[in-house]
């Protein structure tokens, strides 16, 4: 679908929603001058265009036990589009990485990894990344602290 041409009051929609998306319409359309009508009008534009990925909720890494977090760079033994599907494939049904990224540069892919412990994270490594379709080379980044997360873009 075409995409609209956003005004101030789609982007404050936008901005209210990516901070919280279970508003309801009313309080959504107050918060944007609008009425609930021309609102929920606007919100269903935003949604069909494809501008709207989603709702979700997002959790807590760490209260469900998962205070580690690896960033791992995976390079393959060859990039054609059947090794690159199989390892999308496959990386797609392993729970404990929620984010993977094709890159252009010196590895393939950018994996971020949720672990529990260190025993986890070797198990993770060993059981799962090694294992995956066209490995060849694993290089695991553990990160300290968490400084920004945010899943909200700049509308």
């Amino acid at each position: 679908m075409r995409q609209p041409e956003l005004d101030d009051r789609d982007r404050a929609i936008l901005r209210a929603l990516q901070e919280d998306g279970r508003l309801s319409n009313t309080d959504l359309a107050d918060r944007v001058g609008l009425s609930p009508s021309a609102c929920l009008r606007r919100v269903r534009i935003l949604e069909e265009s494809g501008l709207v990925a989603g709702y979700a909720m997002i959790l807590d890494q760490k209260a469900f036990g998962f205070p580690g977090t690896a960033f791992v760079s995976i390079t393959l033994d060859q990039q054609g589009r059947q090794a690159l599907d199989a390892f999308e494939s496959a990386v797609r049904a392993v729970p404990e990485i929620p984010e993977c990224h094709l890159l252009a540069g010196q590895s393939d892919y950018l994996v971020r990894v949720v672990y529990r412990d260190a025993a986890d994270l070797e198990r993770i490594h060993t059981e799962i990344l090694t294992r995956l379709p066209g490995v060849v080379r694993i290089t695991s980044t553990l990160a300290l602290r968490e400084v920004k997360k945010t899943t909200r873009l700049p509308v």
